[in-house]
């Protein structure tokens, strides 16, 4: 059997968002083959049959690269905006008082509807509103049942329709609205991997979606409330993924908090094994630009270095005038940042200590032994992705071959530090176990003959959570 080439140099992973600048069948193929791990289908935008003709793409790449593609259906979450003005934009004057009320009357200078009676009755005299990503900045000076009066902080100019934040409480509104909901069984049925789930404030807004997928996709938590760090360990516990999103984060939070809050999230997905990625304005210059910015270059590398399972282009890929060039530097930054003596030193200083399990416990043994003897490789047969991710929280020198009979599964650990998902067959006893886990090392060119891999599996087979056994192989 020819030995396959297409294998990463680097252990953190690439997602990349998909759009009018990425749609096609070349252009698709180019992201991968530069980088890109896993696609994130941006349903804020683009029609159902926009996101079914990716999909369909993306699954003709896979079967043309033999390579297991995650997909990741990123829903819009409940969206809080201003209503409309009679000219179409004001300016409001700092200083000066502005109403919003329930009346859809066109606005002016001095009140505009707020059609969400759930923030009339969650505010209080002091609350802070936040308006078009943050640029203007209204403070609460009075509340009646039908509207509040307000003072405006910062002022500037306000058009139709502009968002609302509301950093200061928690509205007792799902996560999940009615085109959410349409959406996500939609891709659902599409087959994706993960499901995006933005603006979660409390762990019922995870527990809700995981009902709802009812195991068939992994939902990734979007970070980007405050009150979800508030909930940080409850909602970490229920999510299969995570991810810190720094947009909306940066607007809720101060400019001064968001690196802190980004380091805390994954210092805790790492502490959990729950892989995490980092979102928004990587690269952003490189929505007009062939090259990034060095500070944007230094921001790739520090959630490298803070071990990050995978880092995130938006609009840099979906919209921008240089999707591959985007994806081919943030795949050169990780790869030299991760060739770096630095960057294994940090690693190691902040692996997570084991878990009281037997898992944990063959995890860390198996990274401990791979390191002692030199393996080549870890090869982690996993039929539901936890022996895989197990391995991976452990962020060993070698890399971690996740074997595993179902497809879903191969492409779910697309987004998992380190691991090479492969599909292969089910095995019966650990000695089938370990001839399929050499040859796959050997084929995938990971391991030649008489070199060493550590292989762990769980007993009985096919059981998932049961991670109890570890060998060591000559490839042969």
């Amino acid at each position: 059997m020819p030995r396959i080439a297409l294998r990463r140099r680097r252990r953190t992973k690439i997602v990349a968002t998909l759009g009018p600048a990425s749609s096609t069948p070349e252009v698709l193929a180019r992201l991968f083959h530069a980088g890109a791990d896993v696609f994130r289908l941006n349903f804020s935008h683009g029609s159902h049959e926009d996101h079914a003709g990716r999909v369909a793409m993306i699954r003709e790449l896979e079967a043309q690269t033999g390579r297991p593609i995650g997909i990741l259906a990123d829903v819009q979450g409940p969206k809080l905006r201003v209503g409309r003005f009679g000219g179409g934009r004001v300016h409001l004057q700092t200083g000066q008082a502005f109403r919003l009320d329930l009346n859809p009357t066109p606005g002016d200078a001095r009140r505009v509807q707020l059609p969400h009676p759930e923030i009339l009755q969650a505010a209080s005299i002091g609350t802070t509103l936040l308006l078009d990503d943050g640029k203007l900045r209204l403070r609460v000076a009075r509340k009646r049942d039908d509207h509040l009066e307000t003072e405006i902080v910062v002022g500037g100019p306000l058009s139709d329709r502009k968002g609302v934040n509301v950093p200061d409480m928690v509205l007792p509104i799902p996560a999940l609205t009615v085109k959410d909901r349409e959406d996500l069984a939609f891709a659902i049925d599409h087959g994706v991997d993960f499901i995006g789930l933005s603006f979660v404030q409390r762990p019922e807004d995870v527990a809700e979606a995981k009902a709802l997928t009812g195991g068939r996709a992994w939902i990734m938590t979007k970070l980007e409330k405050p009150q979800a760090l508030e909930n940080l360990d409850a909602i970490m516990a229920l999510s299969d993924a995570v991810m810190v999103a720094r947009g909306d984060l940066g607007v809720e939070l101060p400019p001064e908090e968001v690196p802190l809050a980004q380091k805390r999230i994954v210092r805790a997905a790492r502490l959990r094994g729950v892989p995490v990625v980092v979102a928004t304005q990587m690269l952003e210059s490189m929505i007009s630009a062939p090259a990034p910015t060095r500070a944007e270059a230094s921001d790739v590398a520090t959630a490298v270095f803070d071990g990050a399972d995978a880092v995130m282009l938006s609009a840099e890929t979906a919209a921008g005038q240089f999707p591959f060039e985007a994806v081919n530097i943030m795949d050169r930054i990780v790869a030299r940042v991760e060739q770096d003596p630095g960057w294994r030193e940090i690693i190691e200083a902040s692996r997570p200590a084991p878990e009281h399990s037997s898992a944990d416990a063959i995890a860390a043994a198996a990274r401990q032994v791979a390191h002692t003897i030199g393996a080549k490789a870890i090869v982690a047969s996993t039929s539901s992705g936890s022996t895989a991710l197990r391995v991976a929280r452990e962020r060993p020198e070698c890399p971690v071959l996740g074997t595993t009979p179902d497809a879903a599964t191969a492409r779910r650990l697309a987004v998992a530090w380190g691991v090479h998902a492969v599909i292969a067959a089910v095995t019966h006893s650990m000695s089938e176990t370990v001839n399929k886990a050499m040859r796959t090392a050997f084929h995938e060119g990971f391991a030649d003959h008489g070199d060493e891999v550590v292989v762990i599996a769980g007993i009985p087979f096919g059981q998932a959570g049961t991670t109890n056994a570890l060998r060591v192989a000559h490839v042969r």
